[in-house]
């Protein structure tokens, strides 16, 4: 097959850096997006804020389905694409769409019958409902028009093509940043909605980057084709086996950061904003790992499709070192953007304090959490995604989440953060340790 952007046969370093980068801006675009609807939707008031706040999980856990999607189909597209089968990936890609599509549209169905016992459960006031009606009867609705740029963007990324995502992403947030006021507020000609006109403007935004993705994957990737019934609850078996592992990993994380909350609450109110500040500090500090593993898991399947674990392992190694160095020069920077970073995020000296506690603390550890995550994306994309998922676990059940209790026992919250990094620090080591055994596994299974 011709090798259009080099995962095969061009330089491994260059490769991996040529797709992180657009990566990353994409996953900017995806933050400036979520940061955009927070702003606009606080100035309408608390109520609206909360309404919105309580619907995160909710959201969450429907887009894990097309997460999970994605990471199925990227993994066997590269691999096809690797092999030369350049038309069984295009029958591939679209039976993933149709899968993806129907998945979301029986969640959103469900979703639409359940909203008020649901969000009561969830401990939203019976005075919220109405806001909550507003938003989420508006995002079910249209939250299909998500999916295939989701997934497609997954598709398009398993040729080596990360800057056309990313723009794609980019594109999705300028008409959401651009619609987000003048929907929420009623400015010119726009009737005033409120929090109904947040929902509508990431529809449109959703609906140009379906526009944009169906077009590259159809004329320019000539990744769709008609569906073929003979093989198509084939190729779905083939991406849930990886989706399903996947889309679980992904729900873990809020998961263990739910009871993550429920020890520090025991510490009162400035422990819990504290770490809710932390967290979205920690969204911009693992970025580019975050990125690197999106764009690992095609090179790593492609060459696989292509016989040559050595290569793959080679990309795999490389961002683990990567990882650890990259990561160590943001915590070395931190240090002293601690203080400034804690004061931005909260005015009160409790909360302030703890928050730099944190960032003097945890950030030190990122690295060897990257080196897990690439082990994650690494074991998807050789076809092992219930290992991917036994990993995903143990990072955060067995190493992370006991660590942190421990450390609060013996010394409060200090110790709980210092438990953090100690916990992903041996989940990184005993992951590195084992990608190497991995690695000999391979190698010698391929000389044979």
């Amino acid at each position: 097959m011709q090798d259009k952007h080099g995962l095969l046969t061009g330089s491994i370093p260059t490769v991996l850096r040529q797709m992180t980068v657009p990566m990353t801006f994409g996953m900017v675009a995806i933050l400036m997006f979520n940061l955009v609807d927070t702003f606009f939707i606080s100035l309408l008031g608390t109520e609206a804020l909360a309404a919105v706040s309580y619907t995160f999980p909710v959201t969450f856990a429907v887009n894990c389905i097309t997460m999970g999607i994605g990471m199925g189909l990227s993994t066997n597209i590269g691999r096809l694409l690797g092999q030369g089968h350049s038309k069984d990936a295009a029958r591939f890609s679209t039976h993933g769409l149709i899968l993806a599509v129907l998945l979301v549209i029986s969640a959103s169905a469900i979703g639409l019958l359940t909203i008020e016992p649901l969000f009561l459960f969830l401990g939203a006031d019976e005075a919220l409902l109405p806001l909550i009606h507003q938003y989420m009867d508006i995002w079910y609705l249209t939250i299909p028009l998500l999916v295939i740029p989701m997934a497609g963007n997954a598709a398009i990324r398993a040729t080596g093509d990360t800057k056309t995502p990313a723009k794609i992403m980019m594109l999705a947030g300028l008409i959401n940043g651009i619609l987000d006021p003048l929907l929420i507020f009623g400015y010119g000609p726009f009737p005033e909605l409120g929090i109904q006109g947040a929902a509508i403007a990431s529809a449109f935004s959703w609906f140009g980057a379906l526009m944009g993705s169906l077009y590259v994957l159809a004329k320019r990737e000539k990744l769709l084709a008609l569906p073929c019934l003979r093989t198509l609850t084939t190729d779905w078996q083939q991406i849930l086996k990886i989706g399903t592992p996947a889309a679980l990993s992904n729900a873990l994380t809020p998961l263990s950061g739910a009871l993550l909350m429920m020890m520090l609450s025991s510490h009162g109110t400035a422990a819990v904003a504290a770490y809710g500040a932390a967290q979205r500090v920690e969204s911009i500090l693992i970025l580019v790992l975050m990125s690197l593993t999106s764009t690992l898991t095609p090179f790593i399947a492609q060459n696989m499709g292509a016989n040559n674990p050595n290569r793959s392992f080679s990309g795999l190694f490389l961002s683990m070192r990567f990882s650890m160095v990259f990561q160590l020069g943001v915590f070395i920077a931190m240090v002293p953007l601690s203080i400034p970073l804690a004061a931005l995020f909260s005015q009160e000296q409790s909360v302030k304090d703890l928050l730099w506690h944190y960032l003097l603390v945890v950030p030190f550890s990122y690295g060897f959490q990257g080196v897990m995550m690439m082990l994650v994306s690494g074991l998807n994309a050789l076809h092992q995604p219930l290992k991917a998922f036994q990993w995903s676990f143990m990072r955060l059940f067995l190493f992370t989440l006991p660590c942190a209790w421990l450390g609060s026992q013996l010394y409060d919250i200090e110790g709980l953060f210092i438990g953090i990094a100690v916990g992903n620090i041996l989940g990184g080591t005993l992951g590195y340790l084992y990608a190497l055994r991995l690695r000999k596994q391979y190698l010698e299974l391929n000389e044979q």
